[in-house]
């Protein structure tokens, strides 16, 4: 097992470049869900976990109507920074949306940070907690349904097939569940994780698929979701980086001819006391 002692990172430009397609692959029937669940409400607050440049919010709020008050936490300063730089500008029935940042420990938030929840959002964030911050998380949002998105499944299908593709998804998601300053993190076993922290508290969540799905229109994206995925691997297993190669090579004369196709899967959750 990779053991690091720093936290695991992300930067500005990558979630740029990702945030189209999150936004095209999340569950539309859990934000209807979530749009019955808060209607009526007054003064919706929301609270992101792990807000990062506050994509979320300016994927979400605008297709929920009403006056609302988004709290964006993240514990890297800087991507509070960017996020309070390019906020959500208003709902869905022309409402201004407001917004504040919060730093600090996402894994460390209390019921009395979030108190005032009408409504918790996340994206892609589980995988980079470990199974007692998930517990935690659960415990603090209280009676607020709670909308998490993005969460890695470790399910990756490419297009064309290589013999190799199963071995990198492998040593991939073993990586993802890695040491990183003492904490185990839950990589693709974090959706069941949550799932089980909610059923402890006897509170119902509905699962929906969220997968990526990347081709010849999203070139950039593809290519760097690749190098990260065999980079990570090879991390993991080093005897990976002889094969892997070749195999990178190949993969990457596919995707200049415009033929390879992934479909990288993640999961939306919606918890609903």
């Amino acid at each position: 097992m990779t053991t690091n002692d720093q936290m695991p990172r992300v930067s500005p430009a990558w979630l740029a470049q990702r945030e189209a397609a999150d936004g095209a692959a999340r569950a539309a029937d859990l934000v209807a869900a979530v749009r019955r669940v808060v209607a009526g409400a007054p003064r919706l607050v929301v609270h992101d976990l792990g807000s990062g440049t506050a994509s979320m919010a300016r994927w979400l709020a605008p297709q929920l109507p009403g006056r609302q008050h988004w709290v964006l936490h993240d514990r890297d300063a800087d991507l509070l920074e960017w996020a309070s730089a390019d906020v959500p500008g208003t709902a869905s029935d022309g409402t201004a949306v407001k917004v504040e940042t919060r730093h600090g420990d996402v894994g460390a938030l209390t019921a009395d940070d979030l108190a005032d929840a009408a409504l918790v959002t996340a994206a892609a964030l589980l995988d980079l907690l470990t199974a007692d911050e998930v517990d935690r998380i659960a415990a603090a949002c209280g009676d607020a349904p709670t909308l998490f998105t993005l969460s890695v499944t470790g399910r990756v299908a490419l297009d064309p097939a290589d013999p190799l593709d199963a071995w990198v998804a492998a040593a991939f998601n073993a990586h993802q569940r890695r040491t990183v300053a003492g904490r185990r993190l839950l990589g693709p076993d974090a959706p069941e994780a949550l799932v089980g922290a909610y059923a402890r508290r006897g509170v119902s969540t509905t699962i929906s698929p969220s997968p990526w799905r990347l081709g010849a229109g999203s070139g950039p994206l593809l290519a760097r979701w690749f190098a990260d995925w065999v980079g990570a691997a090879v991390e993991h297993e080093p005897a990976l980086a002889a094969p892997i190669a070749p195999y990178a090579r190949r993969r990457r004369a596919e995707m200049a001819a415009g033929r390879l196709r992934a479909v990288v899967g993640h999961v939306d959750v919606l918890a609903r006391p």
